[in-house]
C-alpha cells in the first residue's frame, strides 16, 4: 500500500531553506553566467533524441507520442540544447554561450537538480571552467577540481589488448599495474601538475600530447584546489577529451568536458544542485 505522503524513491522535495538554498543557488550561477554573456533557455521536458548521450538506454524512461514513435523524459540537457540551437534556432541566433536551469530524469523516478552551461564553437575548456569555479566561490563551497583526458583511457585501450574502456570506467588499478611498464605505472599515480614534465620525459608521443593539454588546463583555471585523474573515464557519450569533476567527500558537485557535435567542438558542464543543497543544509 502507497501511503498519501510518499513520493517516488529518487524523486525531490525542497521546502522551507532547503527551498531558500535551491534558489540561492540557481540565482548566483544565473546571474554569474548573465554577467559572462550567456543566455537562457528551457528545453522540452519530451526528447526524440536521449540515445544519442546516454550510454546505458535502460536509464531512460521512455513513452511514446501520438504517432507511437519512441520518445523519453530528459535524462540530458546537452544534447538537446545543442540540437535545438544548430537545427532549430540556428537561423534566427547567432548566440553560441547557452545555460540552463532544469532538471533531468532517469528511470525509474530519479530527478536530478541541474545548472548546465554550453559554449558552442569554443575549444578552451577552462572558458567554462573558471566560470564554474566563480559559482562555487559565491556559493561558498570549495570542492576539489578533478581534471582529466578522455582521449587517454581510449589510446591506452587501443595500445594494450589486455585493457578495454571497461577497465577505466570501473578504475582497476590492479589490472593496469600488472602490465609492468614503468612510465603506465607512473601515468596510473599521476595527480599534481609538477607531476606531468617527469612523465613527459617517457611516455610515448601520443600520450605526450594529451598529457601538455591536461597541464596547460591545470595553468589557465583560478583554483589552486585541483588534481590530474588521467585514468578516469566518463560514462557519457559526447565527451571526446579534456573533461574535469568537482568533488568533495565522494560526491560530485559538477562535471563538463569539451565535446564534439557535427565536427564543431564545444565545451560546457553541469552543477549538481542537489549536491550543494545538501552540503549547504546540514
Amino acid at each position: 500500500m502507497i501511503l498519501e505522503h510518499e513520493i517516488p524513491n529518487g524523486s525531490k522535495l525542497y521546502f522551507g531553506e532547503s527551498a531558500k538554498v535551491k534558489r540561492e543557488i540557481e540565482k548566483v550561477a544565473s546571474d554569474i553566467l548573465d554577467a559572462n554573456g550567456f543566455l537562457e533557455i528551457v528545453t522540452p521536458v519530451f526528447s526524440y533524441h536521449q540515445h544519442l548521450s546516454i550510454a546505458d538506454e535502460k536509464e531512460l524512461v521512455k513513452v511514446n507520442d501520438e504517432k507511437n514513435n519512441s520518445i523519453s523524459l530528459r535524462a540530458d540537457s546537452t544534447i538537446d540544447v545543442v540540437r535545438i540551437i544548430e537545427k532549430r534556432l540556428g537561423r534566427n541566433t547567432e548566440q553560441k554561450k547557452w545555460f540552463y536551469v532544469q532538471p533531468v530524469f532517469t528511470y525509474p523516478t530519479s530527478e536530478q537538480y541541474q545548472v548546465g552551461v554550453e559554449f558552442m564553437g569554443e575549444k578552451k575548456l577552462s572558458s567554462v571552467l573558471n566560470i564554474s569555479i566563480d559559482i562555487f566561490n559565491k556559493l561558498e563551497v570549495a570542492p576539489l577540481i578533478q581534471i582529466s583526458n578522455m582521449k587517454i583511457p581510449h589510446i591506452l585501450a587501443d595500445m594494450f589488448d589486455e585493457l578495454t574502456l571497461d577497465d577505466f570506467r570501473h578504475v582497476n588499478i590492479e589490472k593496469f599495474l600488472n602490465l609492468k611498464i614503468e612510465w603506465l605505472e607512473k601515468l596510473v599515480y599521476l595527480q599534481h601538475v609538477e607531476q606531468v614534465d617527469e612523465l613527459l620525459e617517457i611516455v610515448p608521443e601520443i600520450i605526450k600530447v594529451e598529457l601538455i593539454k591536461m597541464k596547460e588546463l591545470c595553468q589557465e583555471i583560478k583554483c589552486e584546489n585541483s588534481v590530474l585523474a588521467p585514468m578516469y573515464y566518463a560514462k557519457m557519450l559526447y565527451y571526446d577529451e579534456l573533461f574535469f569533476r568537482a568533488i568533495s567527500a565522494n560526491e560530485v558537485f559538477a562535471r563538463g568536458g569539451r565535446y564534439n557535435n557535427n565536427d564543431v567542438s564545444s565545451v560546457g558542464f553541469a552543477i549538481y544542485t542537489d549536491t550543494i543543497i545538501e552540503e549547504k543544509v546540514k
